[in-house]
């Protein structure tokens, strides 16, 4: 859910940001791009919407993961697409929180994803994974293969595990139809190793998520690294970094842990950050398909080298000098080591003889001062009978390339930063969306969409809906309510007003909410004020989303299958609450938590509407 807050960027700035993430030899220039396959569940930063809410349910229209695929493959055509559950919705378990029971529905509804992407995209899926660092099972993944090639999809090839090396590099060694099923083994956060085992497969072995660390120059210094030292210390040809644009507000988990800032739709002001350049270093020069060079990539001095080329006469060889306390990574820790300046000579032989002169780039992340240099094209450097030489400073990354093709693009500055806006409305009608979702909702458990309401009369026609019914087969602990939220997180006092609509009889309820404190997957945790109305007539006031901290609680007259107008009000540390613009209750004390969120959601799992909201 990190890319949540990109899709309502205004141009131009919306199709900047794509440019430089996707744009071949403009920026980060990316080979590969993974999404999460919806599963109407908590995955880290929000929930993303399923393709199948119910069973009998199918849409491909849903999120902003289309949108995103269609985008980058518009930039490059060539770009991988990679897709990966980390939750499935409910129906998929028949009750149980576990995706393996009915392998074969589990298998149905993934290459329904796939089948849908193509239909409704003309998107090719390149890779698909089993389940994002949970078990697999390899009866599961040998029914994913047979039914895909049933449907025709033979070219989309499998990952396994997105966890650790072990156990799946084992049981491949000891099971040769999952060996002959698994073509990449994806590993997370590996540290740069690998292990006996995944090598003797004889398989692709990737990083197929990494990095996760903050966006500033430590995280540019842990990027270049790793992009080098994944291959020269653990054989891997590929590494993914999570996530691509922190289009996420900053205050959930992992916040600017991205390639990129772009977290401000409303003011258009995005920051192309340090690790975005040195991305370009590697992706501007490689392309998939080329072939790393097998030589010993570490350098005497300390840091690593890696040399690949197209087969076809290309070289490009990518040098990193990042210093132990520059490049930690969020995760795992870090043994120590040195790097000192030095002089590396490389010998270039065979075929690469010939080369004459290499086209070189450079980037210095400065510590000091905080002036980095970055991708920067310096004077090529020439080669004499196959040798070349290079004094490399600490923290720096080289590339010497033959291609000729590398660019460093900007655009102008964009609008200057501005927090959430103060005053805030949305009266959800909007006859055709672009997207499924209200703009800045953050979903944080359950799926707030667009709905149309043909039946009623006239005044809430269009409205803000809570879909999903049944707790989904979950990734982390969602909550046992459903919420979104929405606005600025530094909010203290604060007055949110919102129409709602119960459906659910009898134990149905919804709640507004104000001071908000959490989100992501410590969204079970969540403390703030809400104000609650259930089907039976009563309302509570309570501290916290669980619903455990009671602070006032009384008759209310609310019923289900109408439409009320709740207002909730905190200044300091009181709040007051309305119901139909009239008071009903008021001067309860609010200690803590002292500021955050507008949000609003349902007691359960359980269909509820919205409209008309505004924050003030």
């Amino acid at each position: 859910a990190t890319s949540r807050l990109l899709v309502n960027y205004q141009e131009p700035y919306r199709s900047q940001i794509l440019d430089y993430l996707f744009k071949p030899n403009f920026g980060a220039s990316l080979h590969i791009l993974k999404v999460e396959i919806g599963g109407d569940a908590q995955s880290t930063d929000g929930t993303e919407p399923s393709h199948m809410h119910y069973e009998n349910d199918e849409n491909y229209f849903r999120g902003y993961e289309w949108w995103l695929m269609k985008e980058a493959k518009k930039r490059n055509p060539e770009i991988k697409l990679i897709g990966l559950p980390w939750a499935f919705p409910g129906w998929i378990g028949r009750g149980e929180n576990w995706p393996y029971d009915y392998p074969d529905i589990t298998a149905y509804y993934i290459v329904s994803w796939i089948l849908g992407a193509k239909q409704y995209h003309n998107l090719d899926i390149d890779y698909i994974g089993i389940w994002n660092e949970r078990a697999f099972s390899s009866k599961y993944i040998k029914l994913l293969r047979y039914t895909m090639d049933k449907h025709g999809l033979e070219q989309v090839r499998i990952i396994a595990s997105d966890r650790l090396w072990e156990p799946i590099s084992f049981v491949m060694m000891i099971d040769s139809e999952l060996h002959g099923v698994v073509d990449v083994i994806g590993a997370h956060y590996p540290g740069t190793k690998t292990v006996p085992n995944a090598v003797l497969t004889g398989k692709k072995l990737w990083s197929s998520e990494d990095y996760s660390t903050f966006n500033n120059d430590v995280g540019a210094g842990c990027w270049a690294r790793i992009l080098n030292q994944n291959y020269v210390n653990g054989n891997m040809t590929s590494t993914i970094a999570w996530n691509l644009v922190a289009s996420y507000y900053e205050e959930l988990p992992f916040g600017r842990c991205a390639l990129m800032t772009a977290q401000e739709p409303w003011s258009g002001h995005y920051k192309v950050e340090s690790p975005i350049w040195i991305t370009a270093h590697t992706t501007q020069f490689t392309q998939p398909g080329w072939s790393y060079l097998q030589v010993d990539g570490h350098l005497e001095g300390g840091g690593s080298f890696v040399a690949l080329t197209d087969g076809l006469g290309n070289l490009t060889i990518i040098i990193e000098t990042m210093s132990h306390n520059h490049s930690k990574c969020i995760r795992p820790p870090l043994p120590n080591f040195s790097v000192t300046p030095q002089r590396a000579t490389f010998f270039l032989g065979g075929s690469f003889y010939m080369v004459e002169t290499l086209q070189v780039w450079h980037s210095r992340l400065d510590f000091e001062s905080g002036n980095s240099s970055l991708f920067q094209q310096l004077h090529p450097v020439n080669v004499w009978r196959g040798r070349v030489s290079l004094d490399l400073n600490v923290d720096e990354v080289y590339t010497l390339t033959t291609l000729k093709t590398g660019r460093k693009c900007v655009f102008p500055e964009p609008p200057p930063p501005q927090p959430f806006p103060s005053n805030y409305k949305d009266d959800f009608n909007i006859r055709n969306p672009p997207f499924s979702e209200a703009p800045n909702f953050a979903d944080q458990t359950g799926v707030f969409e667009y709905f149309v309401n043909a039946s009623d009369p006239g005044d809430h026609v269009f409205t803000l809906r809570q879909v999903v019914v049944q707790r989904p087969i979950t990734w982390v602990s969602d909550a046992d309510q459903t919420i979104s939220v929405i606005g600025n997180f530094k909010w203290v006092n604060m007055t949110v007003t919102c129409d709602i609509y119960i459906e659910k009889p009898r134990d149905g309820g919804v709640f507004i909410a104000g001071r908000v404190d959490n989100g992501g997957i410590y969204v079970r945790r969540t403390k703030g004020v809400f104000f609650w109305v259930f089907a039976d007539g009563t309302y509570r006031v309570t501290g916290d989303l669980a619903g455990q901290k009671i602070l006032m609680k009384g008759l209310a007259g609310v019923r289900d299958n109408a439409w009320h107008t709740l207002t909730l009000n905190i200044q300091g540390d009181s709040a007051s609450g309305l119901l139909n613009g009239y008071p009903l209750w008021e001067n309860v004390t609010v200690s803590s938590p002292g500021n955050g969120w507008a949000a609003l959601g349902t007691r359960s799992f359980e269909l509820a509407q919205f409209d008309n909201f505004h924050v003030e």
